[in-house]
């Protein structure tokens, strides 16, 4: 059964989604509780990969391969390194609360909402194991249509609107892609006699610089409308609003990470006669994105959308640490990616209680909220914190890293980009005070509840692990070190030192 544990980990939300849909219309609990079985079974199948790891090699692990479209090169190629291993973890952690939060924010067609949670899984942990390009697509393009329809129709007020324009984003600035996927495909048959789609023998395909530059062009333009970068950002906010809170905390959590993960995994290992010029572009675009995310969320009246134009902001600091083209850079974006997972997945879910109870996600409508509900500003307190870096939690990693490699690639994007450390405490601390702090001038939050048990199962372990990625980074480092080496020398730079080395002194 070890062999086929990828299989397995992208099967068993299909199974779990074909049962749900099976259920009857009437057995409402009995489809949360098939869902979260399915969610917690394929937490249970990553568990098991991270255990049976590997880390002291950064080539993939648990490798499936099987004839699909023989006459194409294309073959059913899994496989996994501590890369996408994190990521892996970070989706199967995120799914099955996801669908213990719908059991009070989803009362409309639960049934469609927790099929369509299911496959988006699937398709997410589809891409992050895949090992054919192709096949890297297919999962690419399949997770769009579980997102559009969990914005489209559990959405807000706008939400055809921003389910439609998150759609032909995403989905137009893959074509590009495609086209370069399949000619990379036909440039290795050119050049062995055999077409293939293998990552690996893509690796190893030498391309003129000119071929290089319009493959890398290609697939950055559809990394970069997913992470998103400025200024292809803008589907981002609207898509955010509209979409359900477990929406937003996939969306923020996994499908953001796509973009700087496709950069990683393709474009930096395929063309890296480029990079030289290419990733200082991305670096000063990043630092663009850093301080206008900030800005822009500084001046929000809405929690949500504040929290929205953050992660143009945190990504900004992703793609900061890529550019940077070092250990200590690469391995803080990656680190980064699974912490804004964690932060941001835990302030739309916050967000969501409040405007479960009160309908409303103004800021002005709140103030003084820390007496009525002292359990849940806790909570709120320590995810600011740790969504601005505060040292001891998860936040300081990543962003110390990622600015300590920018450093020594560019010392003045490094230190522009500091600039968004400071405007990043300014927006989220203000928020908060303005939520928790004053007088409670409005009758209505009077009446507001304290967190309940099943709010506290949700957002005891994110809080958990904030807190542990914030005094314990090692294991996390120590998972992708030899990963983010080979990806690197693969991209024609050679590691001097690692993330775990300047974390220790």
């Amino acid at each position: 059964m070890d062999q086929q544990l990828l299989s397995l980990l992208i099967a068993v939300p299909v199974v779990g989604a074909g049962l749900v849909a099976l259920a009857g219309p009437g057995a409402v609990k009995s489809m949360r509780a098939i869902a979260l079985t399915a969610s917690l079974a394929v937490f249970a199948v990553a568990l098991r990969i991270a255990a049976l790891f590997d880390s002291s090699t950064g080539e993939f692990q648990f490798t499936e391969q099987a004839a699909w479209i023989p006459q194409m090169g294309v073959t059913w190629s899994l496989g996994l390194d501590g890369i996408s291993l994190l990521l892996v973890l970070l989706t199967v952690f995120l799914t099955p609360l996801v669908v213990l939060n719908s059991a009070t924010s989803i009362d409309k067609r639960p049934k469609g909402y927790l099929v369509n949670v299911l496959l988006l899984e699937s398709a997410m942990l589809g891409t992050l194991v895949a090992t054919d390009v192709l096949v890297f697509y297919v999962f690419w393009e399949l997770m769009l249509v579980p997102m559009f329809l969990l914005i489209g129709i559990w959405g807000g007020r706008r939400r055809v609107y921003a389910s439609m324009k998150f759609v032909l984003f995403t989905m137009v600035g893959s074509l590009p892609m495609l086209v370069a996927l399949v000619w990379l495909g036909l440039a290795h048959a050119a050049a062995t006699g055999a077409p293939s789609y293998a990552m690996t023998d893509l690796y190893d395909l030498e391309l003129t610089r000119s071929a290089q530059a319009w493959c890398f062009a290609a697939m950055a333009l559809s990394f970069a409308i997913k992470v998103p970068m400025w200024p292809l950002h803008t589907w981002l906010p609207d898509a955010h609003v509209e979409a359900p809170t477990g929406g937003s905390v996939i969306l923020a959590g996994v499908l953001l990470k796509m973009g700087a993960y496709g950069f990683l995994r393709l474009a930096m290992p395929i063309c890296p006669d480029v990079l030289g010029v290419a990733m200082p572009i991305i670096g000063a675009l990043a630092v663009v994105g850093i301080i206008y995310g900030a800005l822009v969320a500084m001046v929000q009246p809405d929690m949500k959308k504040l929290v929205a134009y953050s992660s143009v902001s945190h990504l900004g600091f992703v793609m900061l640490g890529l550019s940077s083209l070092n250990v200590v850079g690469v391995e803080g974006a990656v680190y980064h990616m699974i912490s804004h997972g964690i932060s941001t997945g835990a302030l739309f879910l916050l967000v969501g209680v409040l405007y479960e109870r009160r309908h409303t996600r103004l800021i002005a409508d709140f103030g003084g909220l820390w007496r009525q509900v002292p359990l849940y500003a806790f909570f709120l307190l320590v995810v600011t914190l740790s969504s601005i870096g505060l040292p001891g939690l998860n936040g300081f990693v990543g962003e110390f890293l990622i600015l300590l490699g920018a450093f020594k690639a560019s010392p003045v994007l490094a230190i522009l980009a500091c600039s968004g450390v400071v405007l990043g405490a300014v927006y989220m601390l203000w928020m908060f005070q303005r939520v928790m702090f004053g007088e409670i001038d409005k009758a209505e939050n009077r009446e507001i509840s304290d967190l309940n048990r099943r709010e506290l199962v949700i957002l005891v372990p994110l809080l958990a692990l904030i807190v542990l990625m914030g005094v314990y980074p090692q294991p996390f480092l120590k998972t992708m070190e030899a990963s983010v080496e080979l990806t690197l020398e693969r991209a024609g730079i050679t590691p001097v030192e690692t993330a775990r080395a300047e974390v220790s002194r």
